[in-house]
């Protein structure tokens, strides 16, 4: 049973505080969209006679932190609080897990990519299938689309499987809901209020495997299907 609770606008305090951090949210939102629009805007270093640009993953960074912390000194946001909240800890599982071990499974792909390929070249050449599930494991495994495609999908393209092929497996990237420990699953879990959204007795019976498997096979499914008529 869902509990009902209104909370009314003449009921929400500091109002001011509240719109001044969702303008500086949406502004520095437009901020990435900006740099991401157009590459001579971002900013450039020259590192061993070669001028290097600053990749996206880094203005991101770089400027949601600079906006949380003018919310923090615009707004007089108590920081202590906010960690208290249930979003916080949510967010920093996933700057744990994607910073750290999506990184460590990239270094240790990106080290050993010439023994990777000769271990199972001759395997994935003859059953190209093979390779979605190892996207599938592997996502599991680093909890980012991002990380899973950066360290497989050169490895796939090294491995001479087809192009149209690996765009067909891409949605067996998206298995790390098969564990529910990704910080969504768990905070969408905490969100429920109906009690229907949960983790089963057995942990991989959980309300998001049913669907997730559903819809990455028959993504899957209908990829393969696609990439025959090109």
């Amino acid at each position: 049973m869902i509990k009902e609770h209104k909370v009314k606008i003449k009921d929400v305090q500091n109002k001011r505080h509240a719109l001044v951090s969702v303008l500086i949210f949406i502004l520095a939102t437009v901020f990435i969209v900006f740099f991401g629009s157009f590459e001579g805007m971002r900013p450039s270093f020259l590192i061993d006679g070669e001028i290097v640009t600053l990749g996206m993953s880094s203005i991101i960074e770089i400027v949601m932190l600079s906006a949380a912390a003018l919310i923090l000194l615009f707004t007089k946001t108590d920081g202590l609080k906010a960690t208290q909240g249930s979003v916080f800890p949510a967010g920093m599982q996933a700057v744990i897990a994607i910073f750290g071990i999506a990184w460590m499974g990239d270094t240790f792909l990106q080290g050993n990519m010439g023994e990777l390929t000769q271990s199972i070249e001759g395997v994935v050449r003859e059953m190209p299938w093979l390779f979605g599930i190892a996207l599938f494991v592997m996502s599991i495994l680093l909890y980012s689309q991002a990380a899973t495609v950066r360290a497989l999908m050169p490895l796939g393209i090294a491995l001479g499987i087809s192009p149209y092929m690996l765009i067909a497996m891409f949605p067996a990237v998206n298995g790390y809901f098969f564990i529910p420990n990704y910080p969504t699953v768990v905070a969408a879990i905490n969100f429920d209020r109906t009690g229907t959204t949960k983790i089963g007795k057995y942990v991989l019976n959980h309300s998001f495997m049913m669907p997730g498997i559903v819809s990455t096979v028959v993504a899957i499914v209908l990829g393969l299907l696609f990439i025959q008529f090109y």
